[in-house]
């Protein structure tokens, strides 16, 4: 992607000072790798455009031990503290230790970023680390839009669990129908996109201008489309529900991914999880689930935790969307920032392992093979 100069350091200076509420002399850190867009925008551009104090970080949250994030937030008196859900989830699944043990008195605002943050994860933040005092901002915006487009305003913005809430000032949304018609209203789910331009947008895919009109811009006429799906609450706040090209159609219903994810998560037993479609005789697709379980549910009769995983399923969203394999996983395959790479999960699903593509360049790399040795 390429990014403009000024148009790019404007917003993300501006959404860094407004979603942080960053004041003279706090200590913010995101614990991004700066080799992605995160860590462009909010450890280097935003935070340093505003004289901020940025905290850079090269390791991982568990060595040398789980209360490595909550140590240097204790060290350096950290006041804006912007992480993975992915992280997060790691570390609730250990003991409640690692966090009390260090002095998290400091924290003023906790943001959320890369993905949809679960209810149970959410929750897990906002009680242990922010102690209920700091708001969490569940930031959601793209490589392709260079600074954050929806979030909570912390101390202005009432929070709700699994809802990044409203545009920032100047971003106008929109949600589409597959006809390409807007849908109006409250209380709506369809296809994410943003009616006009904003400062730190992408400019064009380097050498391929013509690549960058027909994925962005030919979906919708006049749009920007996001690739990603999302619902309206009554109150008009957005909940992001996944790439668009993550639903899967299941006997004719689409489902989307992250409502079911959010579901299974949601199971005391189980610390993360990720789903993927795999072709099905009689439904088209069915669903294949990755679940990675907390110390509690090891010991637990596998065949059991599964049963109690489509009840929780069926429950929060109909028998529809129950899984019809469930695989118990130590980890997933991740990029450095925490994204769950779900191309290499739908080609192990698929029985198509004879070109994953590099995963070198994986987080832990090594969790793959160990996907498809216990593949079922």
């Amino acid at each position: 992607m390429v990014h403009s100069t000024a148009g790019y350091m404007i917003y993300t200076a501006y959404t860094f000072k407004n979603v942080f509420n960053y004041k003279e002399n706090d200590v913010y850190w995101c614990t991004a790798d700066i080799g992605w867009i995160t860590g462009h925008s909010y450890i280097v551009y935003g935070p340093l455009a505003n004289g901020a104090t940025t905290v850079m970080f090269e390791g991982v949250p568990n060595y040398p031990d789980y209360g490595r994030f909550w140590e240097i937030v204790e060290k350096h008196k950290i006041n804006q503290f912007y992480t993975a859900p992915t992280a997060i989830r790691a570390l609730a699944k250990e003991k409640l230790d690692y966090v009390e043990k260090y002095d998290l008195s400091s924290l003023k605002v906790l943001g959320s970023v890369g993905e949809p943050i679960n209810e149970e994860a959410w929750h897990w933040y906002n009680d242990n680390v922010g102690k209920k005092k700091s708001p969490i901002v569940d930031t959601w915006w793209q490589t392709e839009t260079g600074g954050m487009m929806i979030s909570p305003i912390p101390y202005a913005t009432p929070t709700k669990p699994t809802y990044a809430t409203l545009p920032l000032p100047g971003v106008q949304l929109a949600l589409m129908d597959e006809k390409g018609k807007e849908i109006k209203g409250n209380q709506v789910d369809g296809r994410l996109c943003v009616k006009f331009p904003w400062p730190a947008m992408a400019r064009t895919i380097w050498g391929n201008h013509e690549r960058y009109r027909e994925t962005y811009f030919s979906a919708f006429k006049n749009m920007y489309f996001t690739g990603d799906g999302a619902l309206r609450d009554e109150v008009g706040y957005y909940r992001i529900t996944g790439r668009v090209d993550d639903v899967i159609i299941v006997s004719g219903h689409n489902l989307g991914t992250a409502p079911i994810e959010d579901a299974i998560n949601e199971h005391q037993a189980v610390a993360e999880s990720a789903i993927v479609g795999f072709p099905h005789d009689v439904k088209g697709s069915a669903l294949y689930g990755y679940v990675i379980l907390k110390e509690t549910g090891e010991s637990r009769n596998h065949d059991n935790l599964r049963k109690e995983i489509n009840q929780i399923i069926t429950e929060h969203i109909g028998p529809i969307a129950k899984l019809d394999k469930i695989q118990f996983t130590v980890g997933l395959p991740k990029t450095r920032s925490g994204k769950i790479m779900r191309r290499i999960l739908r080609k192990i699903a698929h029985n198509d392992t004879s070109n994953l593509g590099d995963i070198s360049t994986l987080l832990n790399p090594d969790v793959v093979e160990s996907i498809i040795k216990g593949k079922i």
